[in-house]
């Protein structure tokens, strides 16, 4: 009994709904930006996204377990990809691109909603406020990140329509080396100080946008 007072004394409840909230956040942002890409790729003729189930806000569709944890720890992380079909677009490669758009313009979306939820409840509920503000922050974080033009990220499918074939295929070609590029750019501080500026410009419209400021 005693055991167990002493392991109930030593949890920091602090921290703990801390990181609670933080998965709340995580899982608020990523599933919002993938079934946004199958949305967009549903209503431009591909089912693909629809017939695997993944027009769903049901986070089991689309967590990826460590990309979850990576998000949490780090900031930066992934969900389960929204598979699709290009065949089904009438153009491809411009389908591909609205595609992708969907995701980031959705976390920025969400974000200016969120800021609004911070401003209706900045004087009745600092919890729901500081929520609000600290899921904003992350999903402008998320929006800005994918539009980075280094394949698998959204930026990468935006740039491929603005690209002749022969240099879409390169850029493709190259793809499954993207996501060691974005580790290793992550890990050496390279994005923070290209990202941070301009997070801080978005939140900081977004914020005059709603009157917070």
């Amino acid at each position: 009994m005693n055991y167990l007072q002493n392991l109930w004394n030593a949890l920091d409840l602090g921290s703990l709904r801390d990181t609670l909230l933080r998965v709340a956040s995580v899982l608020i942002c990523l599933i919002l930006h993938e079934t946004c890409h199958g949305v967009a790729a549903f209503f431009l003729g591909d089912p693909t996204a629809k017939r695997n189930h993944r027009l769903s806000l049901n986070p089991l569709r689309h967590i990826d377990w460590m990309g979850l944890a990576a998000m949490v720890l780090t900031g930066v992380g992934w969900a389960k990809p929204v598979p699709v079909n290009p065949n089904y677009f009438k153009r491809p490669k411009v389908g591909m691109a609205i595609t992708a758009l969907a995701g980031p313009l959705s976390n920025l979306l969400l974000a200016l909603w969120l800021l609004l939820g911070v401003r209706v409840t900045l004087d009745t509920s600092w919890f729901w406020a500081k929520f609000f503000m600290d899921t904003a922050i992350l999903s402008i974080g998320l929006g800005v990140f994918n539009l980075i033009p280094i394949p698998p990220l959204d930026g990468s499918k935006v740039l491929a329509a603005l690209l002749p074939d022969r240099q879409y295929r390169f850029l493709m070609r190259y793809e499954r080396f993207g996501m060691l590029i974005i580790m290793l750019l992550v890990v050496f501080g390279a994005l923070s100080g290209v990202m941070g500026p301009i997070i801080t410009e978005i939140f900081r419209i977004f914020c005059r946008i709603v009157g917070l400021v």
